[in-house]
């Protein structure tokens, strides 16, 4: 059975997902964080639903609706960027993730398209596995891929060329080609911040992102698999 998306579904038809234990993938993303001059606020959202998506087509998983709200406390000075502090993010992972126990699910990932959210979402699995003895699962697409490392043209960073590219193979319009930065520039943006990348991503590519794009998905796949064999 291929896998699913838990808003798309009947509380029925949940419901009879959750009774067979199927995995329970958790997308965390930010909705709303600078991601430099080229790239929407949305990035880190649109690559892990990305993920997420071609994920459900090859295992039998239900994906939840995004957590788009984190801990991101390096962007809270660029308009539009959204921060909660690490606490309450990790009480709000927390309180989903109890949501989805209290119904019956044992098998849980949190998908993470973050760095900062790293720490919080450790927190968080070492909260439930206290207070529920269960052992759920985290994984760190920003740790993925490194097998295609030498794809990239240049050290990478924040909005850099590994990033842009994931975009461009996922949803190029997004993309503003004009504004491909070359580097940080520490003199534009907010309070003299810089522009929010880090890196030069003017040798990004839509290829460069499918590969990487597919490599993720088959490192998150595995994940899956290492963590519950037996489903």
């Amino acid at each position: 059975m291929p896998g699913a998306f838990l808003d798309r579904l009947t509380w029925q038809e949940a419901a009879e997902r959750l009774a067979r234990n199927q995995p329970v993938v958790v997308p965390v993303g930010a909705g709303a964080k600078a991601h430099g001059p080229h790239l929407p606020l949305g990035t880190d959202r649109i690559t892990v639903e990305a993920v997420a998506e071609r994920l459900a087509r090859r295992a039998d998983v239900l994906i939840a609706p995004t957590v788009t709200f984190g801990f991101y406390p390096a962007f809270v000075n660029y308009p539009g960027s959204q921060n909660l502090g690490a606490a309450t993010f990790q009480t709000l992972v927390v309180e989903i993730v109890e949501g989805f126990l209290r119904h019956g699910a044992r098998r849980i990932l949190l998908l993470n398209n973050g760095v900062s959210t790293e720490a919080p979402l450790r927190r968080a699995v070492e909260d439930i596995r206290q207070r529920h003895g269960v052992a759920i699962g985290a994984a760190d697409l920003p740790r993925m891929g490194r097998s295609l490392d030498h794809l990239w043209e240049v050290p990478g960073g924040h909005a850099d060329e590994r990033e842009t590219s994931l975009v461009m193979a996922i949803a190029p319009d997004v993309v503003r080609r004009d504004r491909l930065p070359a580097a940080a520039d520490e003199n534009s943006g907010p309070a003299g911040l810089g522009t929010g990348a880090t890196a030069d991503a003017r040798a990004a590519t839509a290829e460069k992102g499918e590969k990487l794009l597919e490599a993720l998905v088959e490192e998150v796949a595995r994940s899956l698999r290492a963590l519950w064999p037996e489903a």
